[in-house]
């Protein structure tokens, strides 16, 4: 008997269950090389390294909030929301797109190799790109990215203080990692979700899974997002990276570039001010994970003496050491540690001028908001013609205690040096 004609593909994925995808445009973008590279760029960026688990890409996690994208625009349908089928495939496409543009390691890389750059400005330039590609499919889904679409609703399920992006990777990352702290009530969540006045609101029984929404957000950031030794292999990729460009610009060591997408960006120095070019598109899209690592691992046996040695530590999980102090390290205290750093570079054998000292101490400050309740704020449907501020209709205080920046000075330094 021949086999029936099915209008869904099915993925299975680890935390939401099967997911399916209808054929067509979207199982068309699912397909397409953009989306593909998501696999080779993890979605943690540099957190693997403390946590074993966390190798998740960031195309597991597209996949993942596009099954939930799905899951939360049925039961808005339920609830008499008017969405349209052609809105349903634009959201469908938002939200598997919205992490096109992120580059190698996401946010550590994002300043190095493009200046005057976000990744979101790049993912608008693929999501154009697409568009052209597949004849205008794309126009409904970049309004509502942009937020120039008239149902403001649809755009805040993209990007907002609880979208789906949020949901998915809170609690995605939260598996991977262990980390149990940062679990999250998604099925509560996407259930209490309704539409009052075109914005997006919670129902009042969903209220205490927004508490534990905006504390798993405080707690994942503290414990994994900004730990300390993430902090720290941060901070040495990043003088990887600015010793390479130093490196380039100076002419002193000759560089093995084994990726020619990334030497092209380091000898380039392209800026997105102007926009981003047709040719700084084509490479970046060249460029993943693979290429850095690759990179650094050649780097290792270079004649430079700092590189080699920064991708040494690297490989080697021999990162600098990152303490936390309760102010900012003030200007002798800096000068001190300068000096201390000197010394260990020296026993080491390795250059120790302000310049090389500069590639090992860094003085920083790690800042952690779980929620802005003062300009983009989550409602709480308080009866059924009113809708509250969240922070406001909690019966627990600690929500504004939440709502504050924490701001956490730190030192990056070596482990020979002593805070």
């Amino acid at each position: 008997m021949p086999t029936p004609h099915t209008l869904y593909k099915i993925f299975t994925d680890p935390i939401h269950g099967f997911i399916s995808v209808p054929k067509g445009l979207i199982l068309k973008l699912i397909d397409h090389p953009y989306v593909q590279r998501l696999r080779r760029i993890r979605q943690l960026g540099l957190a693997y390294l403390v946590f074993p688990g966390g190798e998740h890409s960031r195309f597991s996690h597209a996949l993942g909030a596009l099954g939930l994208m799905q899951r939360v625009l049925t039961s808005l349908r339920e609830k008499n929301t008017t969405i349209t089928n052609n809105e349903v495939e634009a959201m469908m496409a938002a939200i598997l797109l919205h992490d096109i543009g992120h580059g190698p390691f996401s946010h550590t890389l994002e300043s190095t190799f493009i200046s005057d750059f976000h990744h979101e400005m790049m993912t608008l330039a693929l999501m154009k790109e697409l568009n052209r590609e597949f004849g205008g499919a794309l126009d409904t889904t970049i309004d509502i990215f942009t937020n120039n679409h008239p149902k403001k609703f649809l755009h805040q399920l993209i990007s907002s203080q609880l979208d789906i992006d949020r949901l998915d990777y809170l609690k995605r990352d939260s598996v991977y990692t262990g980390v149990l702290e940062g679990s999250i009530g998604v099925d509560r969540i996407i259930k209490t979700m309704r539409v009052h006045q075109g914005n997006i609101v919670i129902e009042k029984k969903g209220i205490y899974a927004i508490e534990n929404y905006i504390t798993s957000r405080r707690l994942m950031y503290m414990q994994v997002y900004q730990h300390k030794t993430v902090l720290g292999a941060d901070k040495l990729m990043r003088s990887i990276f600015r010793r390479v460009h130093h490196l380039v610009d100076t002419k002193a060591h000759k560089l093995i570039f084994p990726s020619p997408a990334l030497e092209y960006f380091i000898r380039k120095k392209p800026s997105a001010k102007r926009g981003i070019t047709p040719d700084m598109l084509k490479q970046y899209n060249l460029l993943d994970d693979n290429d850095v690592l690759l990179s650094i691992k050649y780097w290792q046996f270079n004649d430079d003496p700092i590189l080699a040695d920064l991708c040494t530590r690297f490989l080697s999980r021999k990162f600098l050491r990152t303490t936390f102090t309760r102010h900012d390290t003030d200007a002798a205290s800096r000068e001190q540690l300068a000096s201390l750093t000197a010394a260990a570079l020296r026993k080491n054998g390795l250059p120790h001028d302000a310049d090389a000292v500069s590639y090992y101490l860094f003085f920083d400050q790690s800042r952690n908001e779980a929620y802005k309740y003062e300009n983009e704020s989550i409602w709480i449907m308080d009866d059924p013609k009113t809708a509250v501020e969240f922070s406001k209709a909690t019966e627990t205080k600690n929500i504004q205690a939440l709502a504050q920046t924490v701001v956490k000075p730190f030192v990056v330094h070596m482990k020979d040096v002593a805070i």
